[in-house]
Order: C-alpha cells, then sequence, then structure tokens
C-alpha cells in the first residue's frame, strides 16, 4: 500500500474511533489476572475508564469512582467486565453474561435478551421516576400558585421499567429512596453514597456564624428547593444566606429571583463553587448550618459534603440521608416552616450547636466515605454469589 493511503486510511481509522468514544457507544473491558470465562455487564459511565488515571476528575461527581469502583470488586471476584454508557441504545451482548447490571435505562431492554440465567441488578442512584417526576411538578405548580410564576421542570427522568425487570437492586438512599421502589417486592441492598472530598473538623465560633446558613446544589433549583428558600431569607434580613450551585445556567429562574439572588443584603450568591477551593473553605468556616428542601433524590451528594464540612443539615425527608439527632428534617418544606426552622436552630446555645456540627462530621466519617462504599459494595457481591 502507498504510503499516503496508508497515512489516509490510519487518519480515516482514527477519526472512526474519536468518533465513537466522543458518542460512548464502544464497549470498554476489565479483565482479572487470571483467566476467566464470567462476564459481568454494566451498564453506567464509561468515561471514568478512558481517561488516564491522574487526569481523571474524581471530584467532579460520585459516580465517577463508583463506577469504578463497582466494576473493580466484580473483577477482584474473578469476573471479566464489559462496561456501557447508560445511555447507550445500539449495544447489543455477543457473549454470555452472568451478571447484568444497568442504573436506569438499559434494564428492559437487554434483559430478556441476556436470558433467564443471567443475574439482573438494578443500581438506583434516585427516587422512583414517577415519585421524583410527580414532585418535581407539584414544586412548580406550588411556585405558580405563591407568585405566579411558570419555570420549566429541569429533573424530569424517563419512565423506566428497570426494577420490574430487575431480580433485585443495590440503592444509593435511605428508608425514602427505598419507599418508592418498595412496591416491586424486589429485595433492596442499600449502599451509602461515598463522597467527592473530605475535611478535618473544623472548630468555629458559633456566636458568630450561628445566624449564617447555606444552600448548596446543583441543576434543578426549583426541584431542590432554592426557591422557598430565598423566599425564606427574604423574611429574615437578619439572617444570612449563602448560595452555592449553577443558578446561572438556569436563565428563568434567576430572572424570576434576580432582586433575591443579587439585589438582598442578607443573600450573598457565590454560583458554581469548587468544593477542594479556599472559596467554599472560607463558606464552611463561617456557616452554622446547611438547608436543603429537595424534594426528590437518592442520596444527596450536596448533604453528603456538608455534613463533612460539619454543618448542621436541615433537610428535606426526600433528601434521602438520615441526620439522626444532630439535623432537621423538614415534615412540608414550606416557606413558613423553613423560617421557623431556622430561627429555632439559631436560638440553641451554642454548646448544642457545636454537638450537632461534630455529630455531623462523625457520621459523614463513619457513613459516607469511599472505604465504606467499597466494603458495603463487596458484602453485596459476596451476598449475591453465595446464592
Amino acid at each position: 500500500m502507498h504510503l499516503l493511503d496508508m497515512a489516509i486510511g490510519a487518519l480515516k481509522s482514527d477519526v472512526i474511533a474519536t468518533y465513537k468514544r466522543l458518542l460512548h457507544l464502544d464497549i470498554v473491558t476489565l479483565t482479572p489476572d487470571t483467566k476467566s470465562d464470567k462476564n459481568v455487564l454494566l451498564s453506567y459511565i464509561t468515561h471514568p475508564f478512558r481517561v488516564a488515571q491522574q487526569s481523571l476528575d474524581f471530584n467532579s461527581h460520585t459516580n465517577v469512582w463508583e463506577c469504578q469502583q463497582i466494576a473493580k470488586t466484580w473483577v477482584k471476584h474473578g469476573y471479566n467486565v464489559d462496561i456501557i454508557d447508560w445511555y447507550n441504545k445500539s449495544f447489543l451482548p455477543k457473549k454470555e453474561y452472568s451478571i447484568f447490571i444497568d442504573i436506569h435505562s438499559n434494564m428492559e431492554r437487554l434483559a430478556p435478551i441476556l436470558g433467564e440465567n443471567c443475574k439482573k441488578i438494578l443500581h438506583i442512584t434516585g427516587a422512583h421516576w414517577q415519585f421524583q417526576n410527580r414532585a418535581e411538578m407539584e414544586r412548580l405548580s406550588d411556585l405558580k400558585s405563591r407568585r405566579g410564576i411558570k419555570l420549566k421542570p429541569r429533573r424530569q427522568v424517563p419512565p423506566s421499567l428497570g426494577i420490574e425487570y430487575a431480580d433485585c437492586a443495590t440503592i444509593l438512599g435511605n428508608e425514602f429512596t427505598q419507599g418508592t421502589f418498595a412496591y416491586s417486592g424486589k429485595p433492596l441492598y442499600p449502599i451509602p453514597l461515598s463522597t467527592t472530598v473530605q475535611f478535618p473538623y473544623y472548630e468555629k465560633n458559633f456566636d458568630e456564624i450561628k445566624k449564617n446558613f447555606l444552600w448548596f446544589g446543583s441543576s434543578g433549583m426549583v426541584h431542590k428547593g432554592l426557591d422557598i428558600v430565598l423566599e425564606a431569607f427574604s423574611e429574615l434580613p437578619d439572617y444570612h444566606l449563602t448560595v452555592c450551585g449553577p443558578v446561572n445556567r438556569e436563565t428563568d429562574f434567576s430572572k424570576a429571583y434576580f432582586k433575591e439572588l443579587y439585589r438582598s443584603r442578607n443573600i450573598r450568591t457565590l454560583g458554581f463553587i469548587d468544593v477542594r477551593s479556599e472559596q467554599f473553605l472560607d463558606v464552611i468556616m463561617n456557616t452554622n448550618a446547611l438547608i436543603y428542601p429537595s424534594c426528590s433524590e437518592g442520596q444527596a451528594g450536596s448533604v453528603i459534603t456538608c455534613l463533612h464540612a460539619g454543618l448542621i443539615p436541615i433537610v428535606s425527608y426526600e433528601s434521602g440521608v438520615d441526620v439522626d439527632d444532630f439535623g432537621i428534617i423538614l415534615q412540608k418544606s414550606s416557606v413558613n416552616e423553613v423560617i421557623e426552622l431556622i430561627k429555632t436552630l439559631s436560638q440553641k446555645p451554642n454548646k448544642e450547636l457545636r454537638r450537632m456540627s461534630k455529630s455531623a462530621w462523625l457520621y459523614a466519617q463513619t457513613h459516607h466515605t469511599r472505604e465504606k462504599f467499597a466494603e458495603c459494595y463487596n458484602t453485596f457481591v459476596n451476598n449475591i454469589l453465595s446464592k
């Protein structure tokens, strides 16, 4: 072959390979040290296996490390693991799989093809789609009733019969999240959410910060209750709120709440923030509590991060995080309830605030770490294989 033709052929191959990687339609395979004929198919995310480890951002989301850990656990147990992206709709199995794991979208498509001898495991990372979609629409309806503002939904989940096709499920979440799937009658194995960051415990001056609060979340401002929190602090001029999250990406919300976000003396909007930055460290050192009235979660990573930072949680039941005796669960997530609980917490003695803060930190250190996730997932795999 002519050198030019070879060069063109190589270029075409590189382009095709790059195109496939961009679409994430190819497969990543991990193999154990000893040759094995046992196979696992994991439908989750492939990019943690494509990027060099030293370049991989494990702090962007808990799923980056967790997906790797799930795959590595099965490899440790002697399985070859094929990983595809959860939104890959073209993949068809070309080998026999003993185990199939999916997070949402591929279970009902692939389960019938894989056959009865394949164990199907749904890895649940959020509340059931019907609950979540309904909860967000109710929040949007409540907002329209309160303020005449009509915003579009941001966290709607495509319908799925994943739990109906699965034999069992691992689930990131507490009794709330589990309850949204209980109707299925399928065995549910709780796995605690890991974390992207751990902090040492910081001693704080509660005399100075007891009226300082934080809202910290990702996309879906109404879904995660920022509208409720902003309205509450608009009626609490002596209390201070810091807002950390990608507010500017939701222009309809930013426009509707422009005054509260950017023209209020007691509300500071920082937008998206790196949890490992000096700016975030300054925020947590000068904040008493997190206020997070989300309407639906699996297990809210933002809450876990704030527990690791020693912030006292005032969170909705639907946040999916247990707060025991170191936090407060919102019963209605209404503006009035948020106002009352903010006042109640701020009036507690410094000694009690310090106890709650330290207990929140200790809980996160013992329940929500990568080590704990790995331990619990390995226990689950042992349980499945023993049967």
